[in-house]
């Protein structure tokens, strides 16, 4: 059961986009893409700074569609969004004391995509630090340590979360010592999510009911990307606008976003609203190393779904 309702409309919709998307773009397999898609029809209940209770948010119906949305998938730094949620809850539950070095790796995590800021998050959620490999006992004590953050999350009871893994750092070159050997041989233990895990978990936060309304509001000020070219980052290989769901919209389109990619993905989870159209929350992951280079497919996709939001009735 998740938390939208699906809709023939938004079906039909979306069966037609993809259908252009493997037009568009014939190297995507069928089985390189998912997605979910939550549109917010009038009265709008979300970005509306916490007006609703938790209890009259998940009550309120939305509807939405899904292609693949149960299937797992490497996230990259999609995940770095289940790292702040984690974060603004161990703070508010005293379990953490705000600091302005702890603001400035949260900042840098979502606004930057630093995979040395998630290291800190990471290290200070679980009470863990990298190092070299570790005798068996102090490493099972380190591996359950390092679980905290996946405990809390099937703690919310959400179906939606009940097969995803959000216990790793991220990467530039991989992971050494203990972290190596915290994979598993084969990577059995890498991060996974579904688009339909990750749309759960943002609309609850554009909802104002992810830990309260008030670091709601906190996460979605890091996760606020401007649209002009000018002010987007020059310093960094990804800027998380261009080539991804933010190179599709139209400037004066407002955005709030988190992207991941590696040489094996390219992923974008956001909340969009574009003026005079309804609002609404899109996650795409695609999947193998032509898609991931290319930087024109999540563009076109988010493109297409702007044309179709003016035709919902």
């Amino acid at each position: 059961m998740t938390f939208f309702h699906k809709d023939e409309q938004l079906e039909q919709l979306s069966n037609q986009i993809l259908e252009a998307t493997w037009a568009a773009f014939p190297n995507l397999a069928r089985n390189q893409i998912a997605l979910t898609w939550i549109v917010y029809d009038p009265p709008v209940l979300v970005n509306t700074g916490g007006a609703l209770t938790p209890s009259d948010f998940w009550n309120h119906p939305v509807r939405g569609f899904t292609y693949r949305g149960v299937e797992r998938i490497y996230p990259a730094s999609v995940v770095k969004l289940f790292y702040l949620v984690a974060m603004h809850e161990w703070l508010d539950q005293g379990m953490l004391n705000s600091s302005p070095e702890l603001q400035r790796a949260m900042k840098d995590m979502i606004v930057d995509s630093s995979n040395d800021a998630t290291s800190l998050i990471m290290d200070v959620l679980s009470g863990t630090t990298s190092g070299p490999q570790l005798p068996a006992g102090p490493f099972e004590t380190w591996q359950y340590q390092r679980q905290i953050v996946n405990r809390y999350y099937q703690s919310l009871e959400w179906s939606e979360l009940e097969t995803i893994n959000v216990c790793q750092k991220t990467w530039g070159d991989g992971p050494y010592g203990r972290e190596r050997a915290f994979y598993g041989e084969m990577l059995e233990n890498r991060n996974m999510l579904t688009t339909n895990a990750t749309a759960r978990l943002l609309h609850s936060i554009i909802g104002g009911v992810a830990v309260s309304s008030e670091r709601s509001q906190a996460m979605m000020a890091l996760l606020k990307r401007s649209l002009n070219p000018d002010e987007l980052p020059q310093d960094v290989e990804e800027d998380q606008v261009t080539g991804f769901l933010g190179g599709g919209l139209p400037q004066t389109a407002k955005l709030w976003s988190k992207a991941g990619w590696t040489s094996q993905v390219r992923h974008d989870a956001a909340y969009i609203e574009v003026s005079d159209k309804r609002p609404y929350l899109l996650v795409v992951f695609t999947e193998g190393k032509a898609s991931a280079s290319n930087k024109n497919i999540l563009p076109f996709i988010s493109q297409q779904f702007v044309e179709t939001i003016s035709d919902l009735g």
